[in-house]
């Protein structure tokens, strides 16, 4: 059985996430970028950014994910964008990511947004669970990305 909470319900558990994120996302120098946001993310009245963390019953993280106002992509006249999902690979092929999404088109919605976007070089993958291809992107460093839409809800 898991739950899936917002970083600031768990602040015990902020150390922990900030590093899953840093490790699955970062590089050797940017552990402070994560810090960063994340902890600014867990202020009480900010809406976006926000963190979730998906929690078995002994608080152990095994699934992620962020809304973001923007992914680091050129496209800033598009928001929220759906970041940083991560399902724990003893979690993996049993649709978990799915349950993510949907958790994170439902928390979208639920904040007033009618779409959620996202930028990917991943193939069929978000697809399969109902996003569809918006357009093509630039992500900081100039490289092309896919950008992705859903209805929120």
């Amino acid at each position: 059985m898991y739950e899936i909470v917002a970083l600031n319900e768990r602040m015990d558990l902020f150390e922990q996430a900030v590093t899953l994120f840093w490790e699955e996302w970062g590089s050797e120098t940017n552990y402070p970028f994560y810090y960063d946001c994340m902890k600014h993310s867990c202020q009480p009245d900010q809406s976006l950014p926000k963190f979730y963390l998906a929690l078995q019953q002994d608080s152990s993280i095994v699934g992620t994910y962020a809304l973001l106002r923007n992914d680091l992509i050129s496209r800033q006249d598009l928001f929220p964008w759906l970041a940083c999902l991560y399902v724990a690979p003893e979690f993996r092929g049993n649709s978990f990511g799915a349950v993510l999404l949907q958790h994170a088109l439902d928390e979208t919605h639920k904040m007033g947004h009618n779409s959620l976007y996202l930028c990917t070089d991943l193939e069929h993958y978000y697809e399969k669970y109902g996003w569809s291809y918006l357009s093509e992107g630039f992500i900081f460093n100039g490289e092309r990305t896919k950008i992705y839409v859903h209805p929120a809800g």
